[in-house]
């Protein structure tokens, strides 16, 4: 750090220096579980205690009584579950925080997994009764691949659930990472009564408590002899019995460790009712890491570096339906973003300058004049950006690891009231932008594709269509197993393949040639019949082609 000081100029030493406070404070992560792990709960709760909000919805046995904050879309709100990722920021304790609220749905997963991309840190939520679930293991994996720092919250310890120890090892199993415990249960269910904090030596009590924030706590030494008339002597000796095998099977927790990806914090509470988050928020403030490195293309971009960078990981259509706006939502990864400066938009190739970006509070926005690495900052767009797009202040540079998905459903979009085609165009072209779906295109008869990885996100499109765009539609189903995207260094070679295959050719949003194959056989045998084309199984390479 002393050494790229040194070598800067004087004018990037006192840029650097003044930004430097400002990037300490900054902490952005994602929240991320399985559905109805109680992740949006968590969320609202963390705003709560962050004193962004001062009520919080509840979302229960998927009905809401009043809506969470983080869930705005209307779809969302009828449905009682994430479906797009929200972004909220709060001051606590001196700090910024940004939190993104993610889709636990796996038919979702490729928002989510984007979304992780544009964090520093991870809070996993685990249902103390179902344990760890088959999303949550797909999450981990994308957690594990960036060496991403975990904190796990396990959460509902108001309701009967699996004993902490077995939860513990299933952790450690099926989430592949070393696990210690910062805080422990004392009983679960209807005797529950509390978690002691390792971490800080202090008892913690539990009461059902849905709207207050307020806390009996008490700093206590477990060997004090007051411990039994406070919990029981049956309760008393269970939590030295535990804190003390808990002591002998696990690692001493090392901020390092964590930080790294190795380790992971285990906090036990109950969102609903308020128990456990504000030991889970004061302890992520003490631990979390700051705003880290980013992978580009050509080299790793530091925080600390006076000049701005960005990239751009979400897109979302109708935020505002009122205004019909579409955003995209940047990642600031270094230097300082201002407002009504010219960036360098890479992919294009020109400038552009943004005279209202703007922070979130979920569907409330807020004009922003200046960000500093660790914020998401909010972009009006004409149409100009795409998921993966960098922005700088003039270096060339492009940010990887932006995870494209290749469809797994594909369904035919047909349209039901033919007055309403440019409505319908305009519809599928925006939210497909939005990266949940893709959109292919059949020449033939102008037949649009939309592949997914999951069937409710059809769903969600037609809803959306009708009710932003006054749009109706519906779904034929395609025999397709696979799209594979097409190149060859032979042009000639390649136009003529694409004339052979003919109905199987449609092509994507940016016109490369996509094979549309009904099986993996047919796929290998379209690879073996010509060797002079390459058949890309993700859409990784058209991130490649379009920088």
């Amino acid at each position: 750090m002393q050494a790229a000081v040194v070598a800067m100029g004087i004018g990037d030493q006192l840029i650097l220096m003044s930004n430097i406070q400002e990037i300490k404070k900054r902490r952005t992560f994602a929240i991320i579980s399985h559905p109805d792990a109680g992740k949006t709960t968590l969320t609202e709760k963390l705003l709560l205690f962050g004193g962004a909000i001062q009520t919080a919805g509840a979302v229960k046995s998927n009905k809401i009584k009043k809506t969470a904050t983080s869930d705005f879309m209307e779809i969302e709100k009828q449905r009682g579950i994430s479906v797009a990722t929200s972004v909220m920021t709060f001051e606590y304790r001196d700090l910024l925080i940004n939190i993104l609220d993610t889709p636990g749905h796996k038919d979702f997963a490729e928002d989510t997994y984007r979304t992780l991309t544009a964090v520093d840190s991870v809070i996993l939520v685990i249902d103390c009764v179902k344990g760890v679930e088959e999303q949550t293991e797909r999450l981990m994996e994308v957690c594990r691949m960036r060496n991403t720092p975990v904190i796990v919250f396990i959460n509902k310890l108001d309701r009967e659930g699996q004993n902490p120890f077995e939860l513990l090892d299933e952790l450690e199993t099926k989430l592949g990472i070393r696990v210690r415990p910062l805080t422990w249960p004392i009983n679960m269910g209807a005797s529950f009564k509390g978690v002691y904090s390792l971490y800080e030596k202090m008892l913690y009590f539990f009461a059902v408590n849905k709207t207050k924030i307020e806390r009996d706590v008490a700093k206590i030494n477990l060997e004090d002899v007051e411990l039994p008339s406070l919990l029981g002597q049956r309760d008393a000796d269970q939590i030295r019995e535990d804190v003390e095998l808990v002591e002998g099977v696990y690692d001493p927790f090392s901020q390092e460790a964590y930080q790294s990806g190795e380790l992971a914090p285990v906090f036990f509470g109950s969102a609903i009712n308020n128990f456990g988050i504000k030991e889970l928020l004061d302890t992520f403030c003490d631990i979390s890491p700051l705003p880290q490195p980013r992978p580009s293309d050509t080299r790793k971009v530091d925080p600390m570096e006076p000049k701005f960078t960005g990239f751009v990981f979400k897109i979302h259509a109708n935020l505002d339906p009122r205004h019909r706006d579409r955003i995209a939502f940047l990642r600031i990864c270094s230097g300082k973003f201002e407002r009504g400066k010219f960036y360098k938009h890479i992919r294009l190739g020109k400038d552009i300058r943004f005279s209202s970006p703007f922070s979130f509070m979920a569907s409330d926005k807020k004009v922003l004049d200046e960000g500093f690495p660790g914020d998401v900052v909010g972009l009006y767009d004409t149409g100009n950006f795409k998921i993966g797009d960098t922005l700088t202040e003039g270096e060339v540079l492009q940010f990887s690891g932006i995870p494209s998905f290749s469809p797994e459903i594909f369904k035919e979009i047909v349209n039901l009231d033919p007055m309403k085609s440019k409505q319908l165009e305009k519809g599928i072209q925006q939210l497909t932008d939005e990266g949940v779906a893709q959109l292919f295109t059949l020449d033939l008869g102008n037949r649009k594709i939309v592949g997914t990885v999951g069937e409710l996100q059809f769903d969600v499109i037609q809803y959306r269509l009708q009710h932003e765009y006054g749009a109706k539609c519906r779904w034929v189903n395609m025999n397709i197993s696979r799209a594979c995207w097409l190149t060859s260094s032979d042009k000639a070679i390649l136009d003529q393949f694409v004339r052979l295959k003919g109905n199987q050719i449609a092509y994507d949003k940016d016109r490369n040639p996509v094979f549309l194959a009904e099986s993996d056989w047919m796929i290998r045998m379209n690879q073996e019949n010509n060797p002079e084309i390459q058949f890309h199984f993700t859409s990784e390479f058209k991130t490649e082609q379009l920088v």
